[in-house]
């Protein structure tokens, strides 16, 4: 089970996260104080850090929560961590980013954002649990990353193009680590994860007071990225009307925080990432062509690991010692992959690229009982196969994989969107619209 650490001093909010991560699946430890994480982290590993900033009554400086992040970068230890606080300021989130924080989350938080947020983090640490410097070379194509240095040495916008879990926010990374911005935040987020009416809120912030449930000033995400890199994944799920709201932003450099008369302005670089075909989305009014070209002055596409053969073994044995790393070693040898093991990696086309590569090496080092892993430790999903998939309308093929996902959470629907990546709100209206018919535990 994969193990989350809270540390936070207030006990309801600590059994409140323990709550909402045991229901999904996480194992969750809990610390009251920087120094109990301290012990903790000695003893065990862990996938994901939440931490609180303060840990004194009537102190909002955030001190102690950045000094616990000075800590881990000196004794090296590599877990993503998400902050979580009540006083969101600029100057403060931008601390924790430069210290190594990867994201922030405000209390009170919202359950689902926080989800997908541990979510997101989680697995792009499973992709790789090294932090992308000049030794990518063992998970990217060396042409791409001499493109990705040429480029990060401008402050060009860059788009990057590939199918998902292949590779594309760890190149995002590596351009930033490798910039003139590198000592700045790198600020990543999820278009496809911000519910419409909160996408405003999400990226330029807001004040007290600016809507119903505004009950704290937030800090945006073009604000925590100030003198830094700017993320935006997922950037071709992006509505046409929010569109309209980025471009501004990044043809004027301007913004207004909601519920604040006075402009800001932002001088983020940005990148962006989808594994949509842009130029097909502006062809049928999905994406505004404008938009396009102030993103794509770069583009930068990583190939799918099906079109990566030859380098298959290179990468499942670099994949291989991070996992022994990280899980360790009872077979009491170095471990090593069979010449059958890479024979059958070879034959399989890989749908999930290299995330699913590290999934299935994880496995095997978790399971496997001995030093050398065979073709029999790698669980592959066999049965799959592209030519064999019938050709259907995308309004079909949505409406399948809706039922499907349903199917697999027994009924369960919320949890069948959040695995799709869809708010509550978005999976019932495409179960609406695609007339589905449900029945047993629907979810909450």
């Amino acid at each position: 089970m994969t193990a989350v650490l809270i540390i936070e001093d207030n006990p309801d909010v600590r059994m409140s996260a323990t709550i909402l991560l045991q229901s999904h699946g996480y194992q969750s430890i809990e610390a009251s104080h920087p120094d109990e994480a301290k012990v903790i982290l000695a003893e065990q590993p862990v996938a994901l850090i939440l931490l609180d900033m303060n840990f004194n009554k009537d102190t909002t400086s955030g001190k102690e929560g950045l000094q616990f992040l000075m800590w881990l970068r000196q004794v090296s230890i590599e877990v993503p961590v998400v902050v979580i606080t009540a006083w969101a300021k600029v100057e403060l989130a931008v601390q924790a980013m430069q210290l190594g924080a990867c994201d922030l989350i405000e209390k009170p938080w919202q359950n689902q954002r926080l989800l997908k947020t541990v979510k997101r983090h989680i697995e792009t640490r499973q992709t790789t649990t090294e932090p992308p410097t000049n030794n990518t070379q063992n998970k990217m194509p060396s042409r791409l990353l001499q493109q990705a240095l040429r480029v990060a040495k401008t402050d060009a916008n860059v788009l990057i193009l590939g199918e998902n879990g292949s590779g594309k926010s760890q190149l995002a990374r590596y351009i930033h680590n490798n910039s003139l911005r590198s000592e700045q935040p790198f600020v990543s987020v999820n278009m496809a994860a911000i519910p419409t009416e909160l996408f405003e809120s999400e990226l330029f912030g807001h004040r007290q007071g600016a809507f119903t449930d505004a009950k704290a000033n937030r800090t945006g995400r073009f604000e925590m990225a100030q003198n830094g890199t700017l993320f935006l994944d997922e950037i071709g799920s992006l509505p046409v009307a929010q569109q309209a709201k980025l471009l501004r932003v990044l043809e004027s450099g301007e913004y207004e925080v909601l519920g604040d008369s006075k402009t800001s302005n932002s001088n983020a670089r940005i990148i962006s990432a989808t594994n949509v075909d842009l130029s097909d989305a502006v062809k049928t009014g999905l994406f505004r062509q404008d938009l396009l070209y102030r993103l794509n002055t770069v583009i930068l596409t990583v190939p799918a690991l099906r079109a990566r053969v030859d380098e298959l073994p290179s990468l499942a044995t670099h994949l291989l010692a991070l996992h022994t790393k990280r899980h360790g070693n009872d077979t009491g040898g170095e471990r090593n992959l069979s010449n059958a093991a890479i024979a059958k990696m070879k034959a399989y086309s890989w749908p999930g690229n290299i995330r699913e590569l590290s999934h299935v090496i994880e496995r095997a080092v978790i399971l496997g009982a001995h030093s050398v892993i065979g073709a029999q430790d790698l669980e592959l999903d066999e049965d799959f196969h592209e030519q064999d998939m019938p050709l259907l309308s995308l309004e079909e093929a949505e409406k399948r994989m809706i039922e499907n996902a349903i199917r697999h959470f027994e009924g369960n629907v919320v949890a069948a969107g959040e695995f799709l990546g869809l708010s509550k709100s978005a999976i019932y209206r495409r179960v609406e619209k695609h007339e589905i018919k449900l029945k047993g535990n629907q979810g909450g």
